[in-house]
């Protein structure tokens, strides 16, 4: 009998133990199921960050300046002098959105197009190459390439009091002016009107 409890007991023991190892090893398999799960969503978050910032850098344009070309009624204009930003690649001109807003008549105004509508003819809100600015009669730009100068006429005016004419928002009024690229980053300007007269320095 005494040889029996003996066994028993270390039985007993051996159950417990083994009870004990297989739920360590149940921890030790969840909580290597968590840390990997962490893992992989850390990984995923760099990635992705890693991508929009590539995007952001990738596809961007530079305002350089901004002059007064025309200062009344439907006509009324500015002309950008703009680049791809460094680090981007060739832009579409038609993937290429500006947004201008303002106050005028005591209303919010807001006015939206592309640096091209994509058929290459020479009109108002498209791009040209800066060595040849004043070949109205020519071919527009349809796509922009880095290390390249670009220009383009933004006309601003439209319906009276229902636009951003520079005449009707007159001297210390201002526009903010956002460059938007699709899939790419955004540039913003603020545009204060010093002077509504032809050839004056907006930015």
């Amino acid at each position: 009998m005494q040889d029996n409890n003996f066994n028993n007991e270390e039985g007993s023991i051996g159950i417990g133990a083994m009870i004990v190892f297989i739920a360590l090893i149940l921890v030790a398999a969840v909580a290597s199921a968590v840390i990997i799960q962490t893992g992989e969503k850390l990984q995923q978050n760099a990635q992705q960050s890693g991508d929009d910032t590539q995007r952001e850098i990738s596809g961007k344009i530079t305002i350089n300046s901004a002059f007064v070309v025309d200062n009344a009624g439907a006509d009324s204009a500015m002309r950008l002098y703009v680049e791809s930003a460094p680090g981007s690649g060739v832009l579409a001109t038609s993937d290429i959105v500006y947004q201008i807003t303002c106050e005028n008549a005591g209303a919010y105004q807001f006015l939206s197009s592309t640096f091209s509508n994509g058929d290459g003819t020479a009109d108002a809100n498209e791009v040209y190459l800066m060595s040849d600015p004043n070949d109205v009669a020519g071919t527009a730009i349809l796509t922009m390439s880095p290390g390249q100068n670009y220009m383009i006429d933004i006309v601003v005016g439209g319906a009276a009091g229902a636009d951003c004419d520079i005449g009707d928002l007159g001297v210390n009024g201002a526009m903010t002016l956002w460059i938007h690229v699709q899939g790419g980053g955004s540039s913003y300007e603020t545009i204060y009107i010093s002077s509504t007269d032809v050839g004056t320095l907006l930015i």
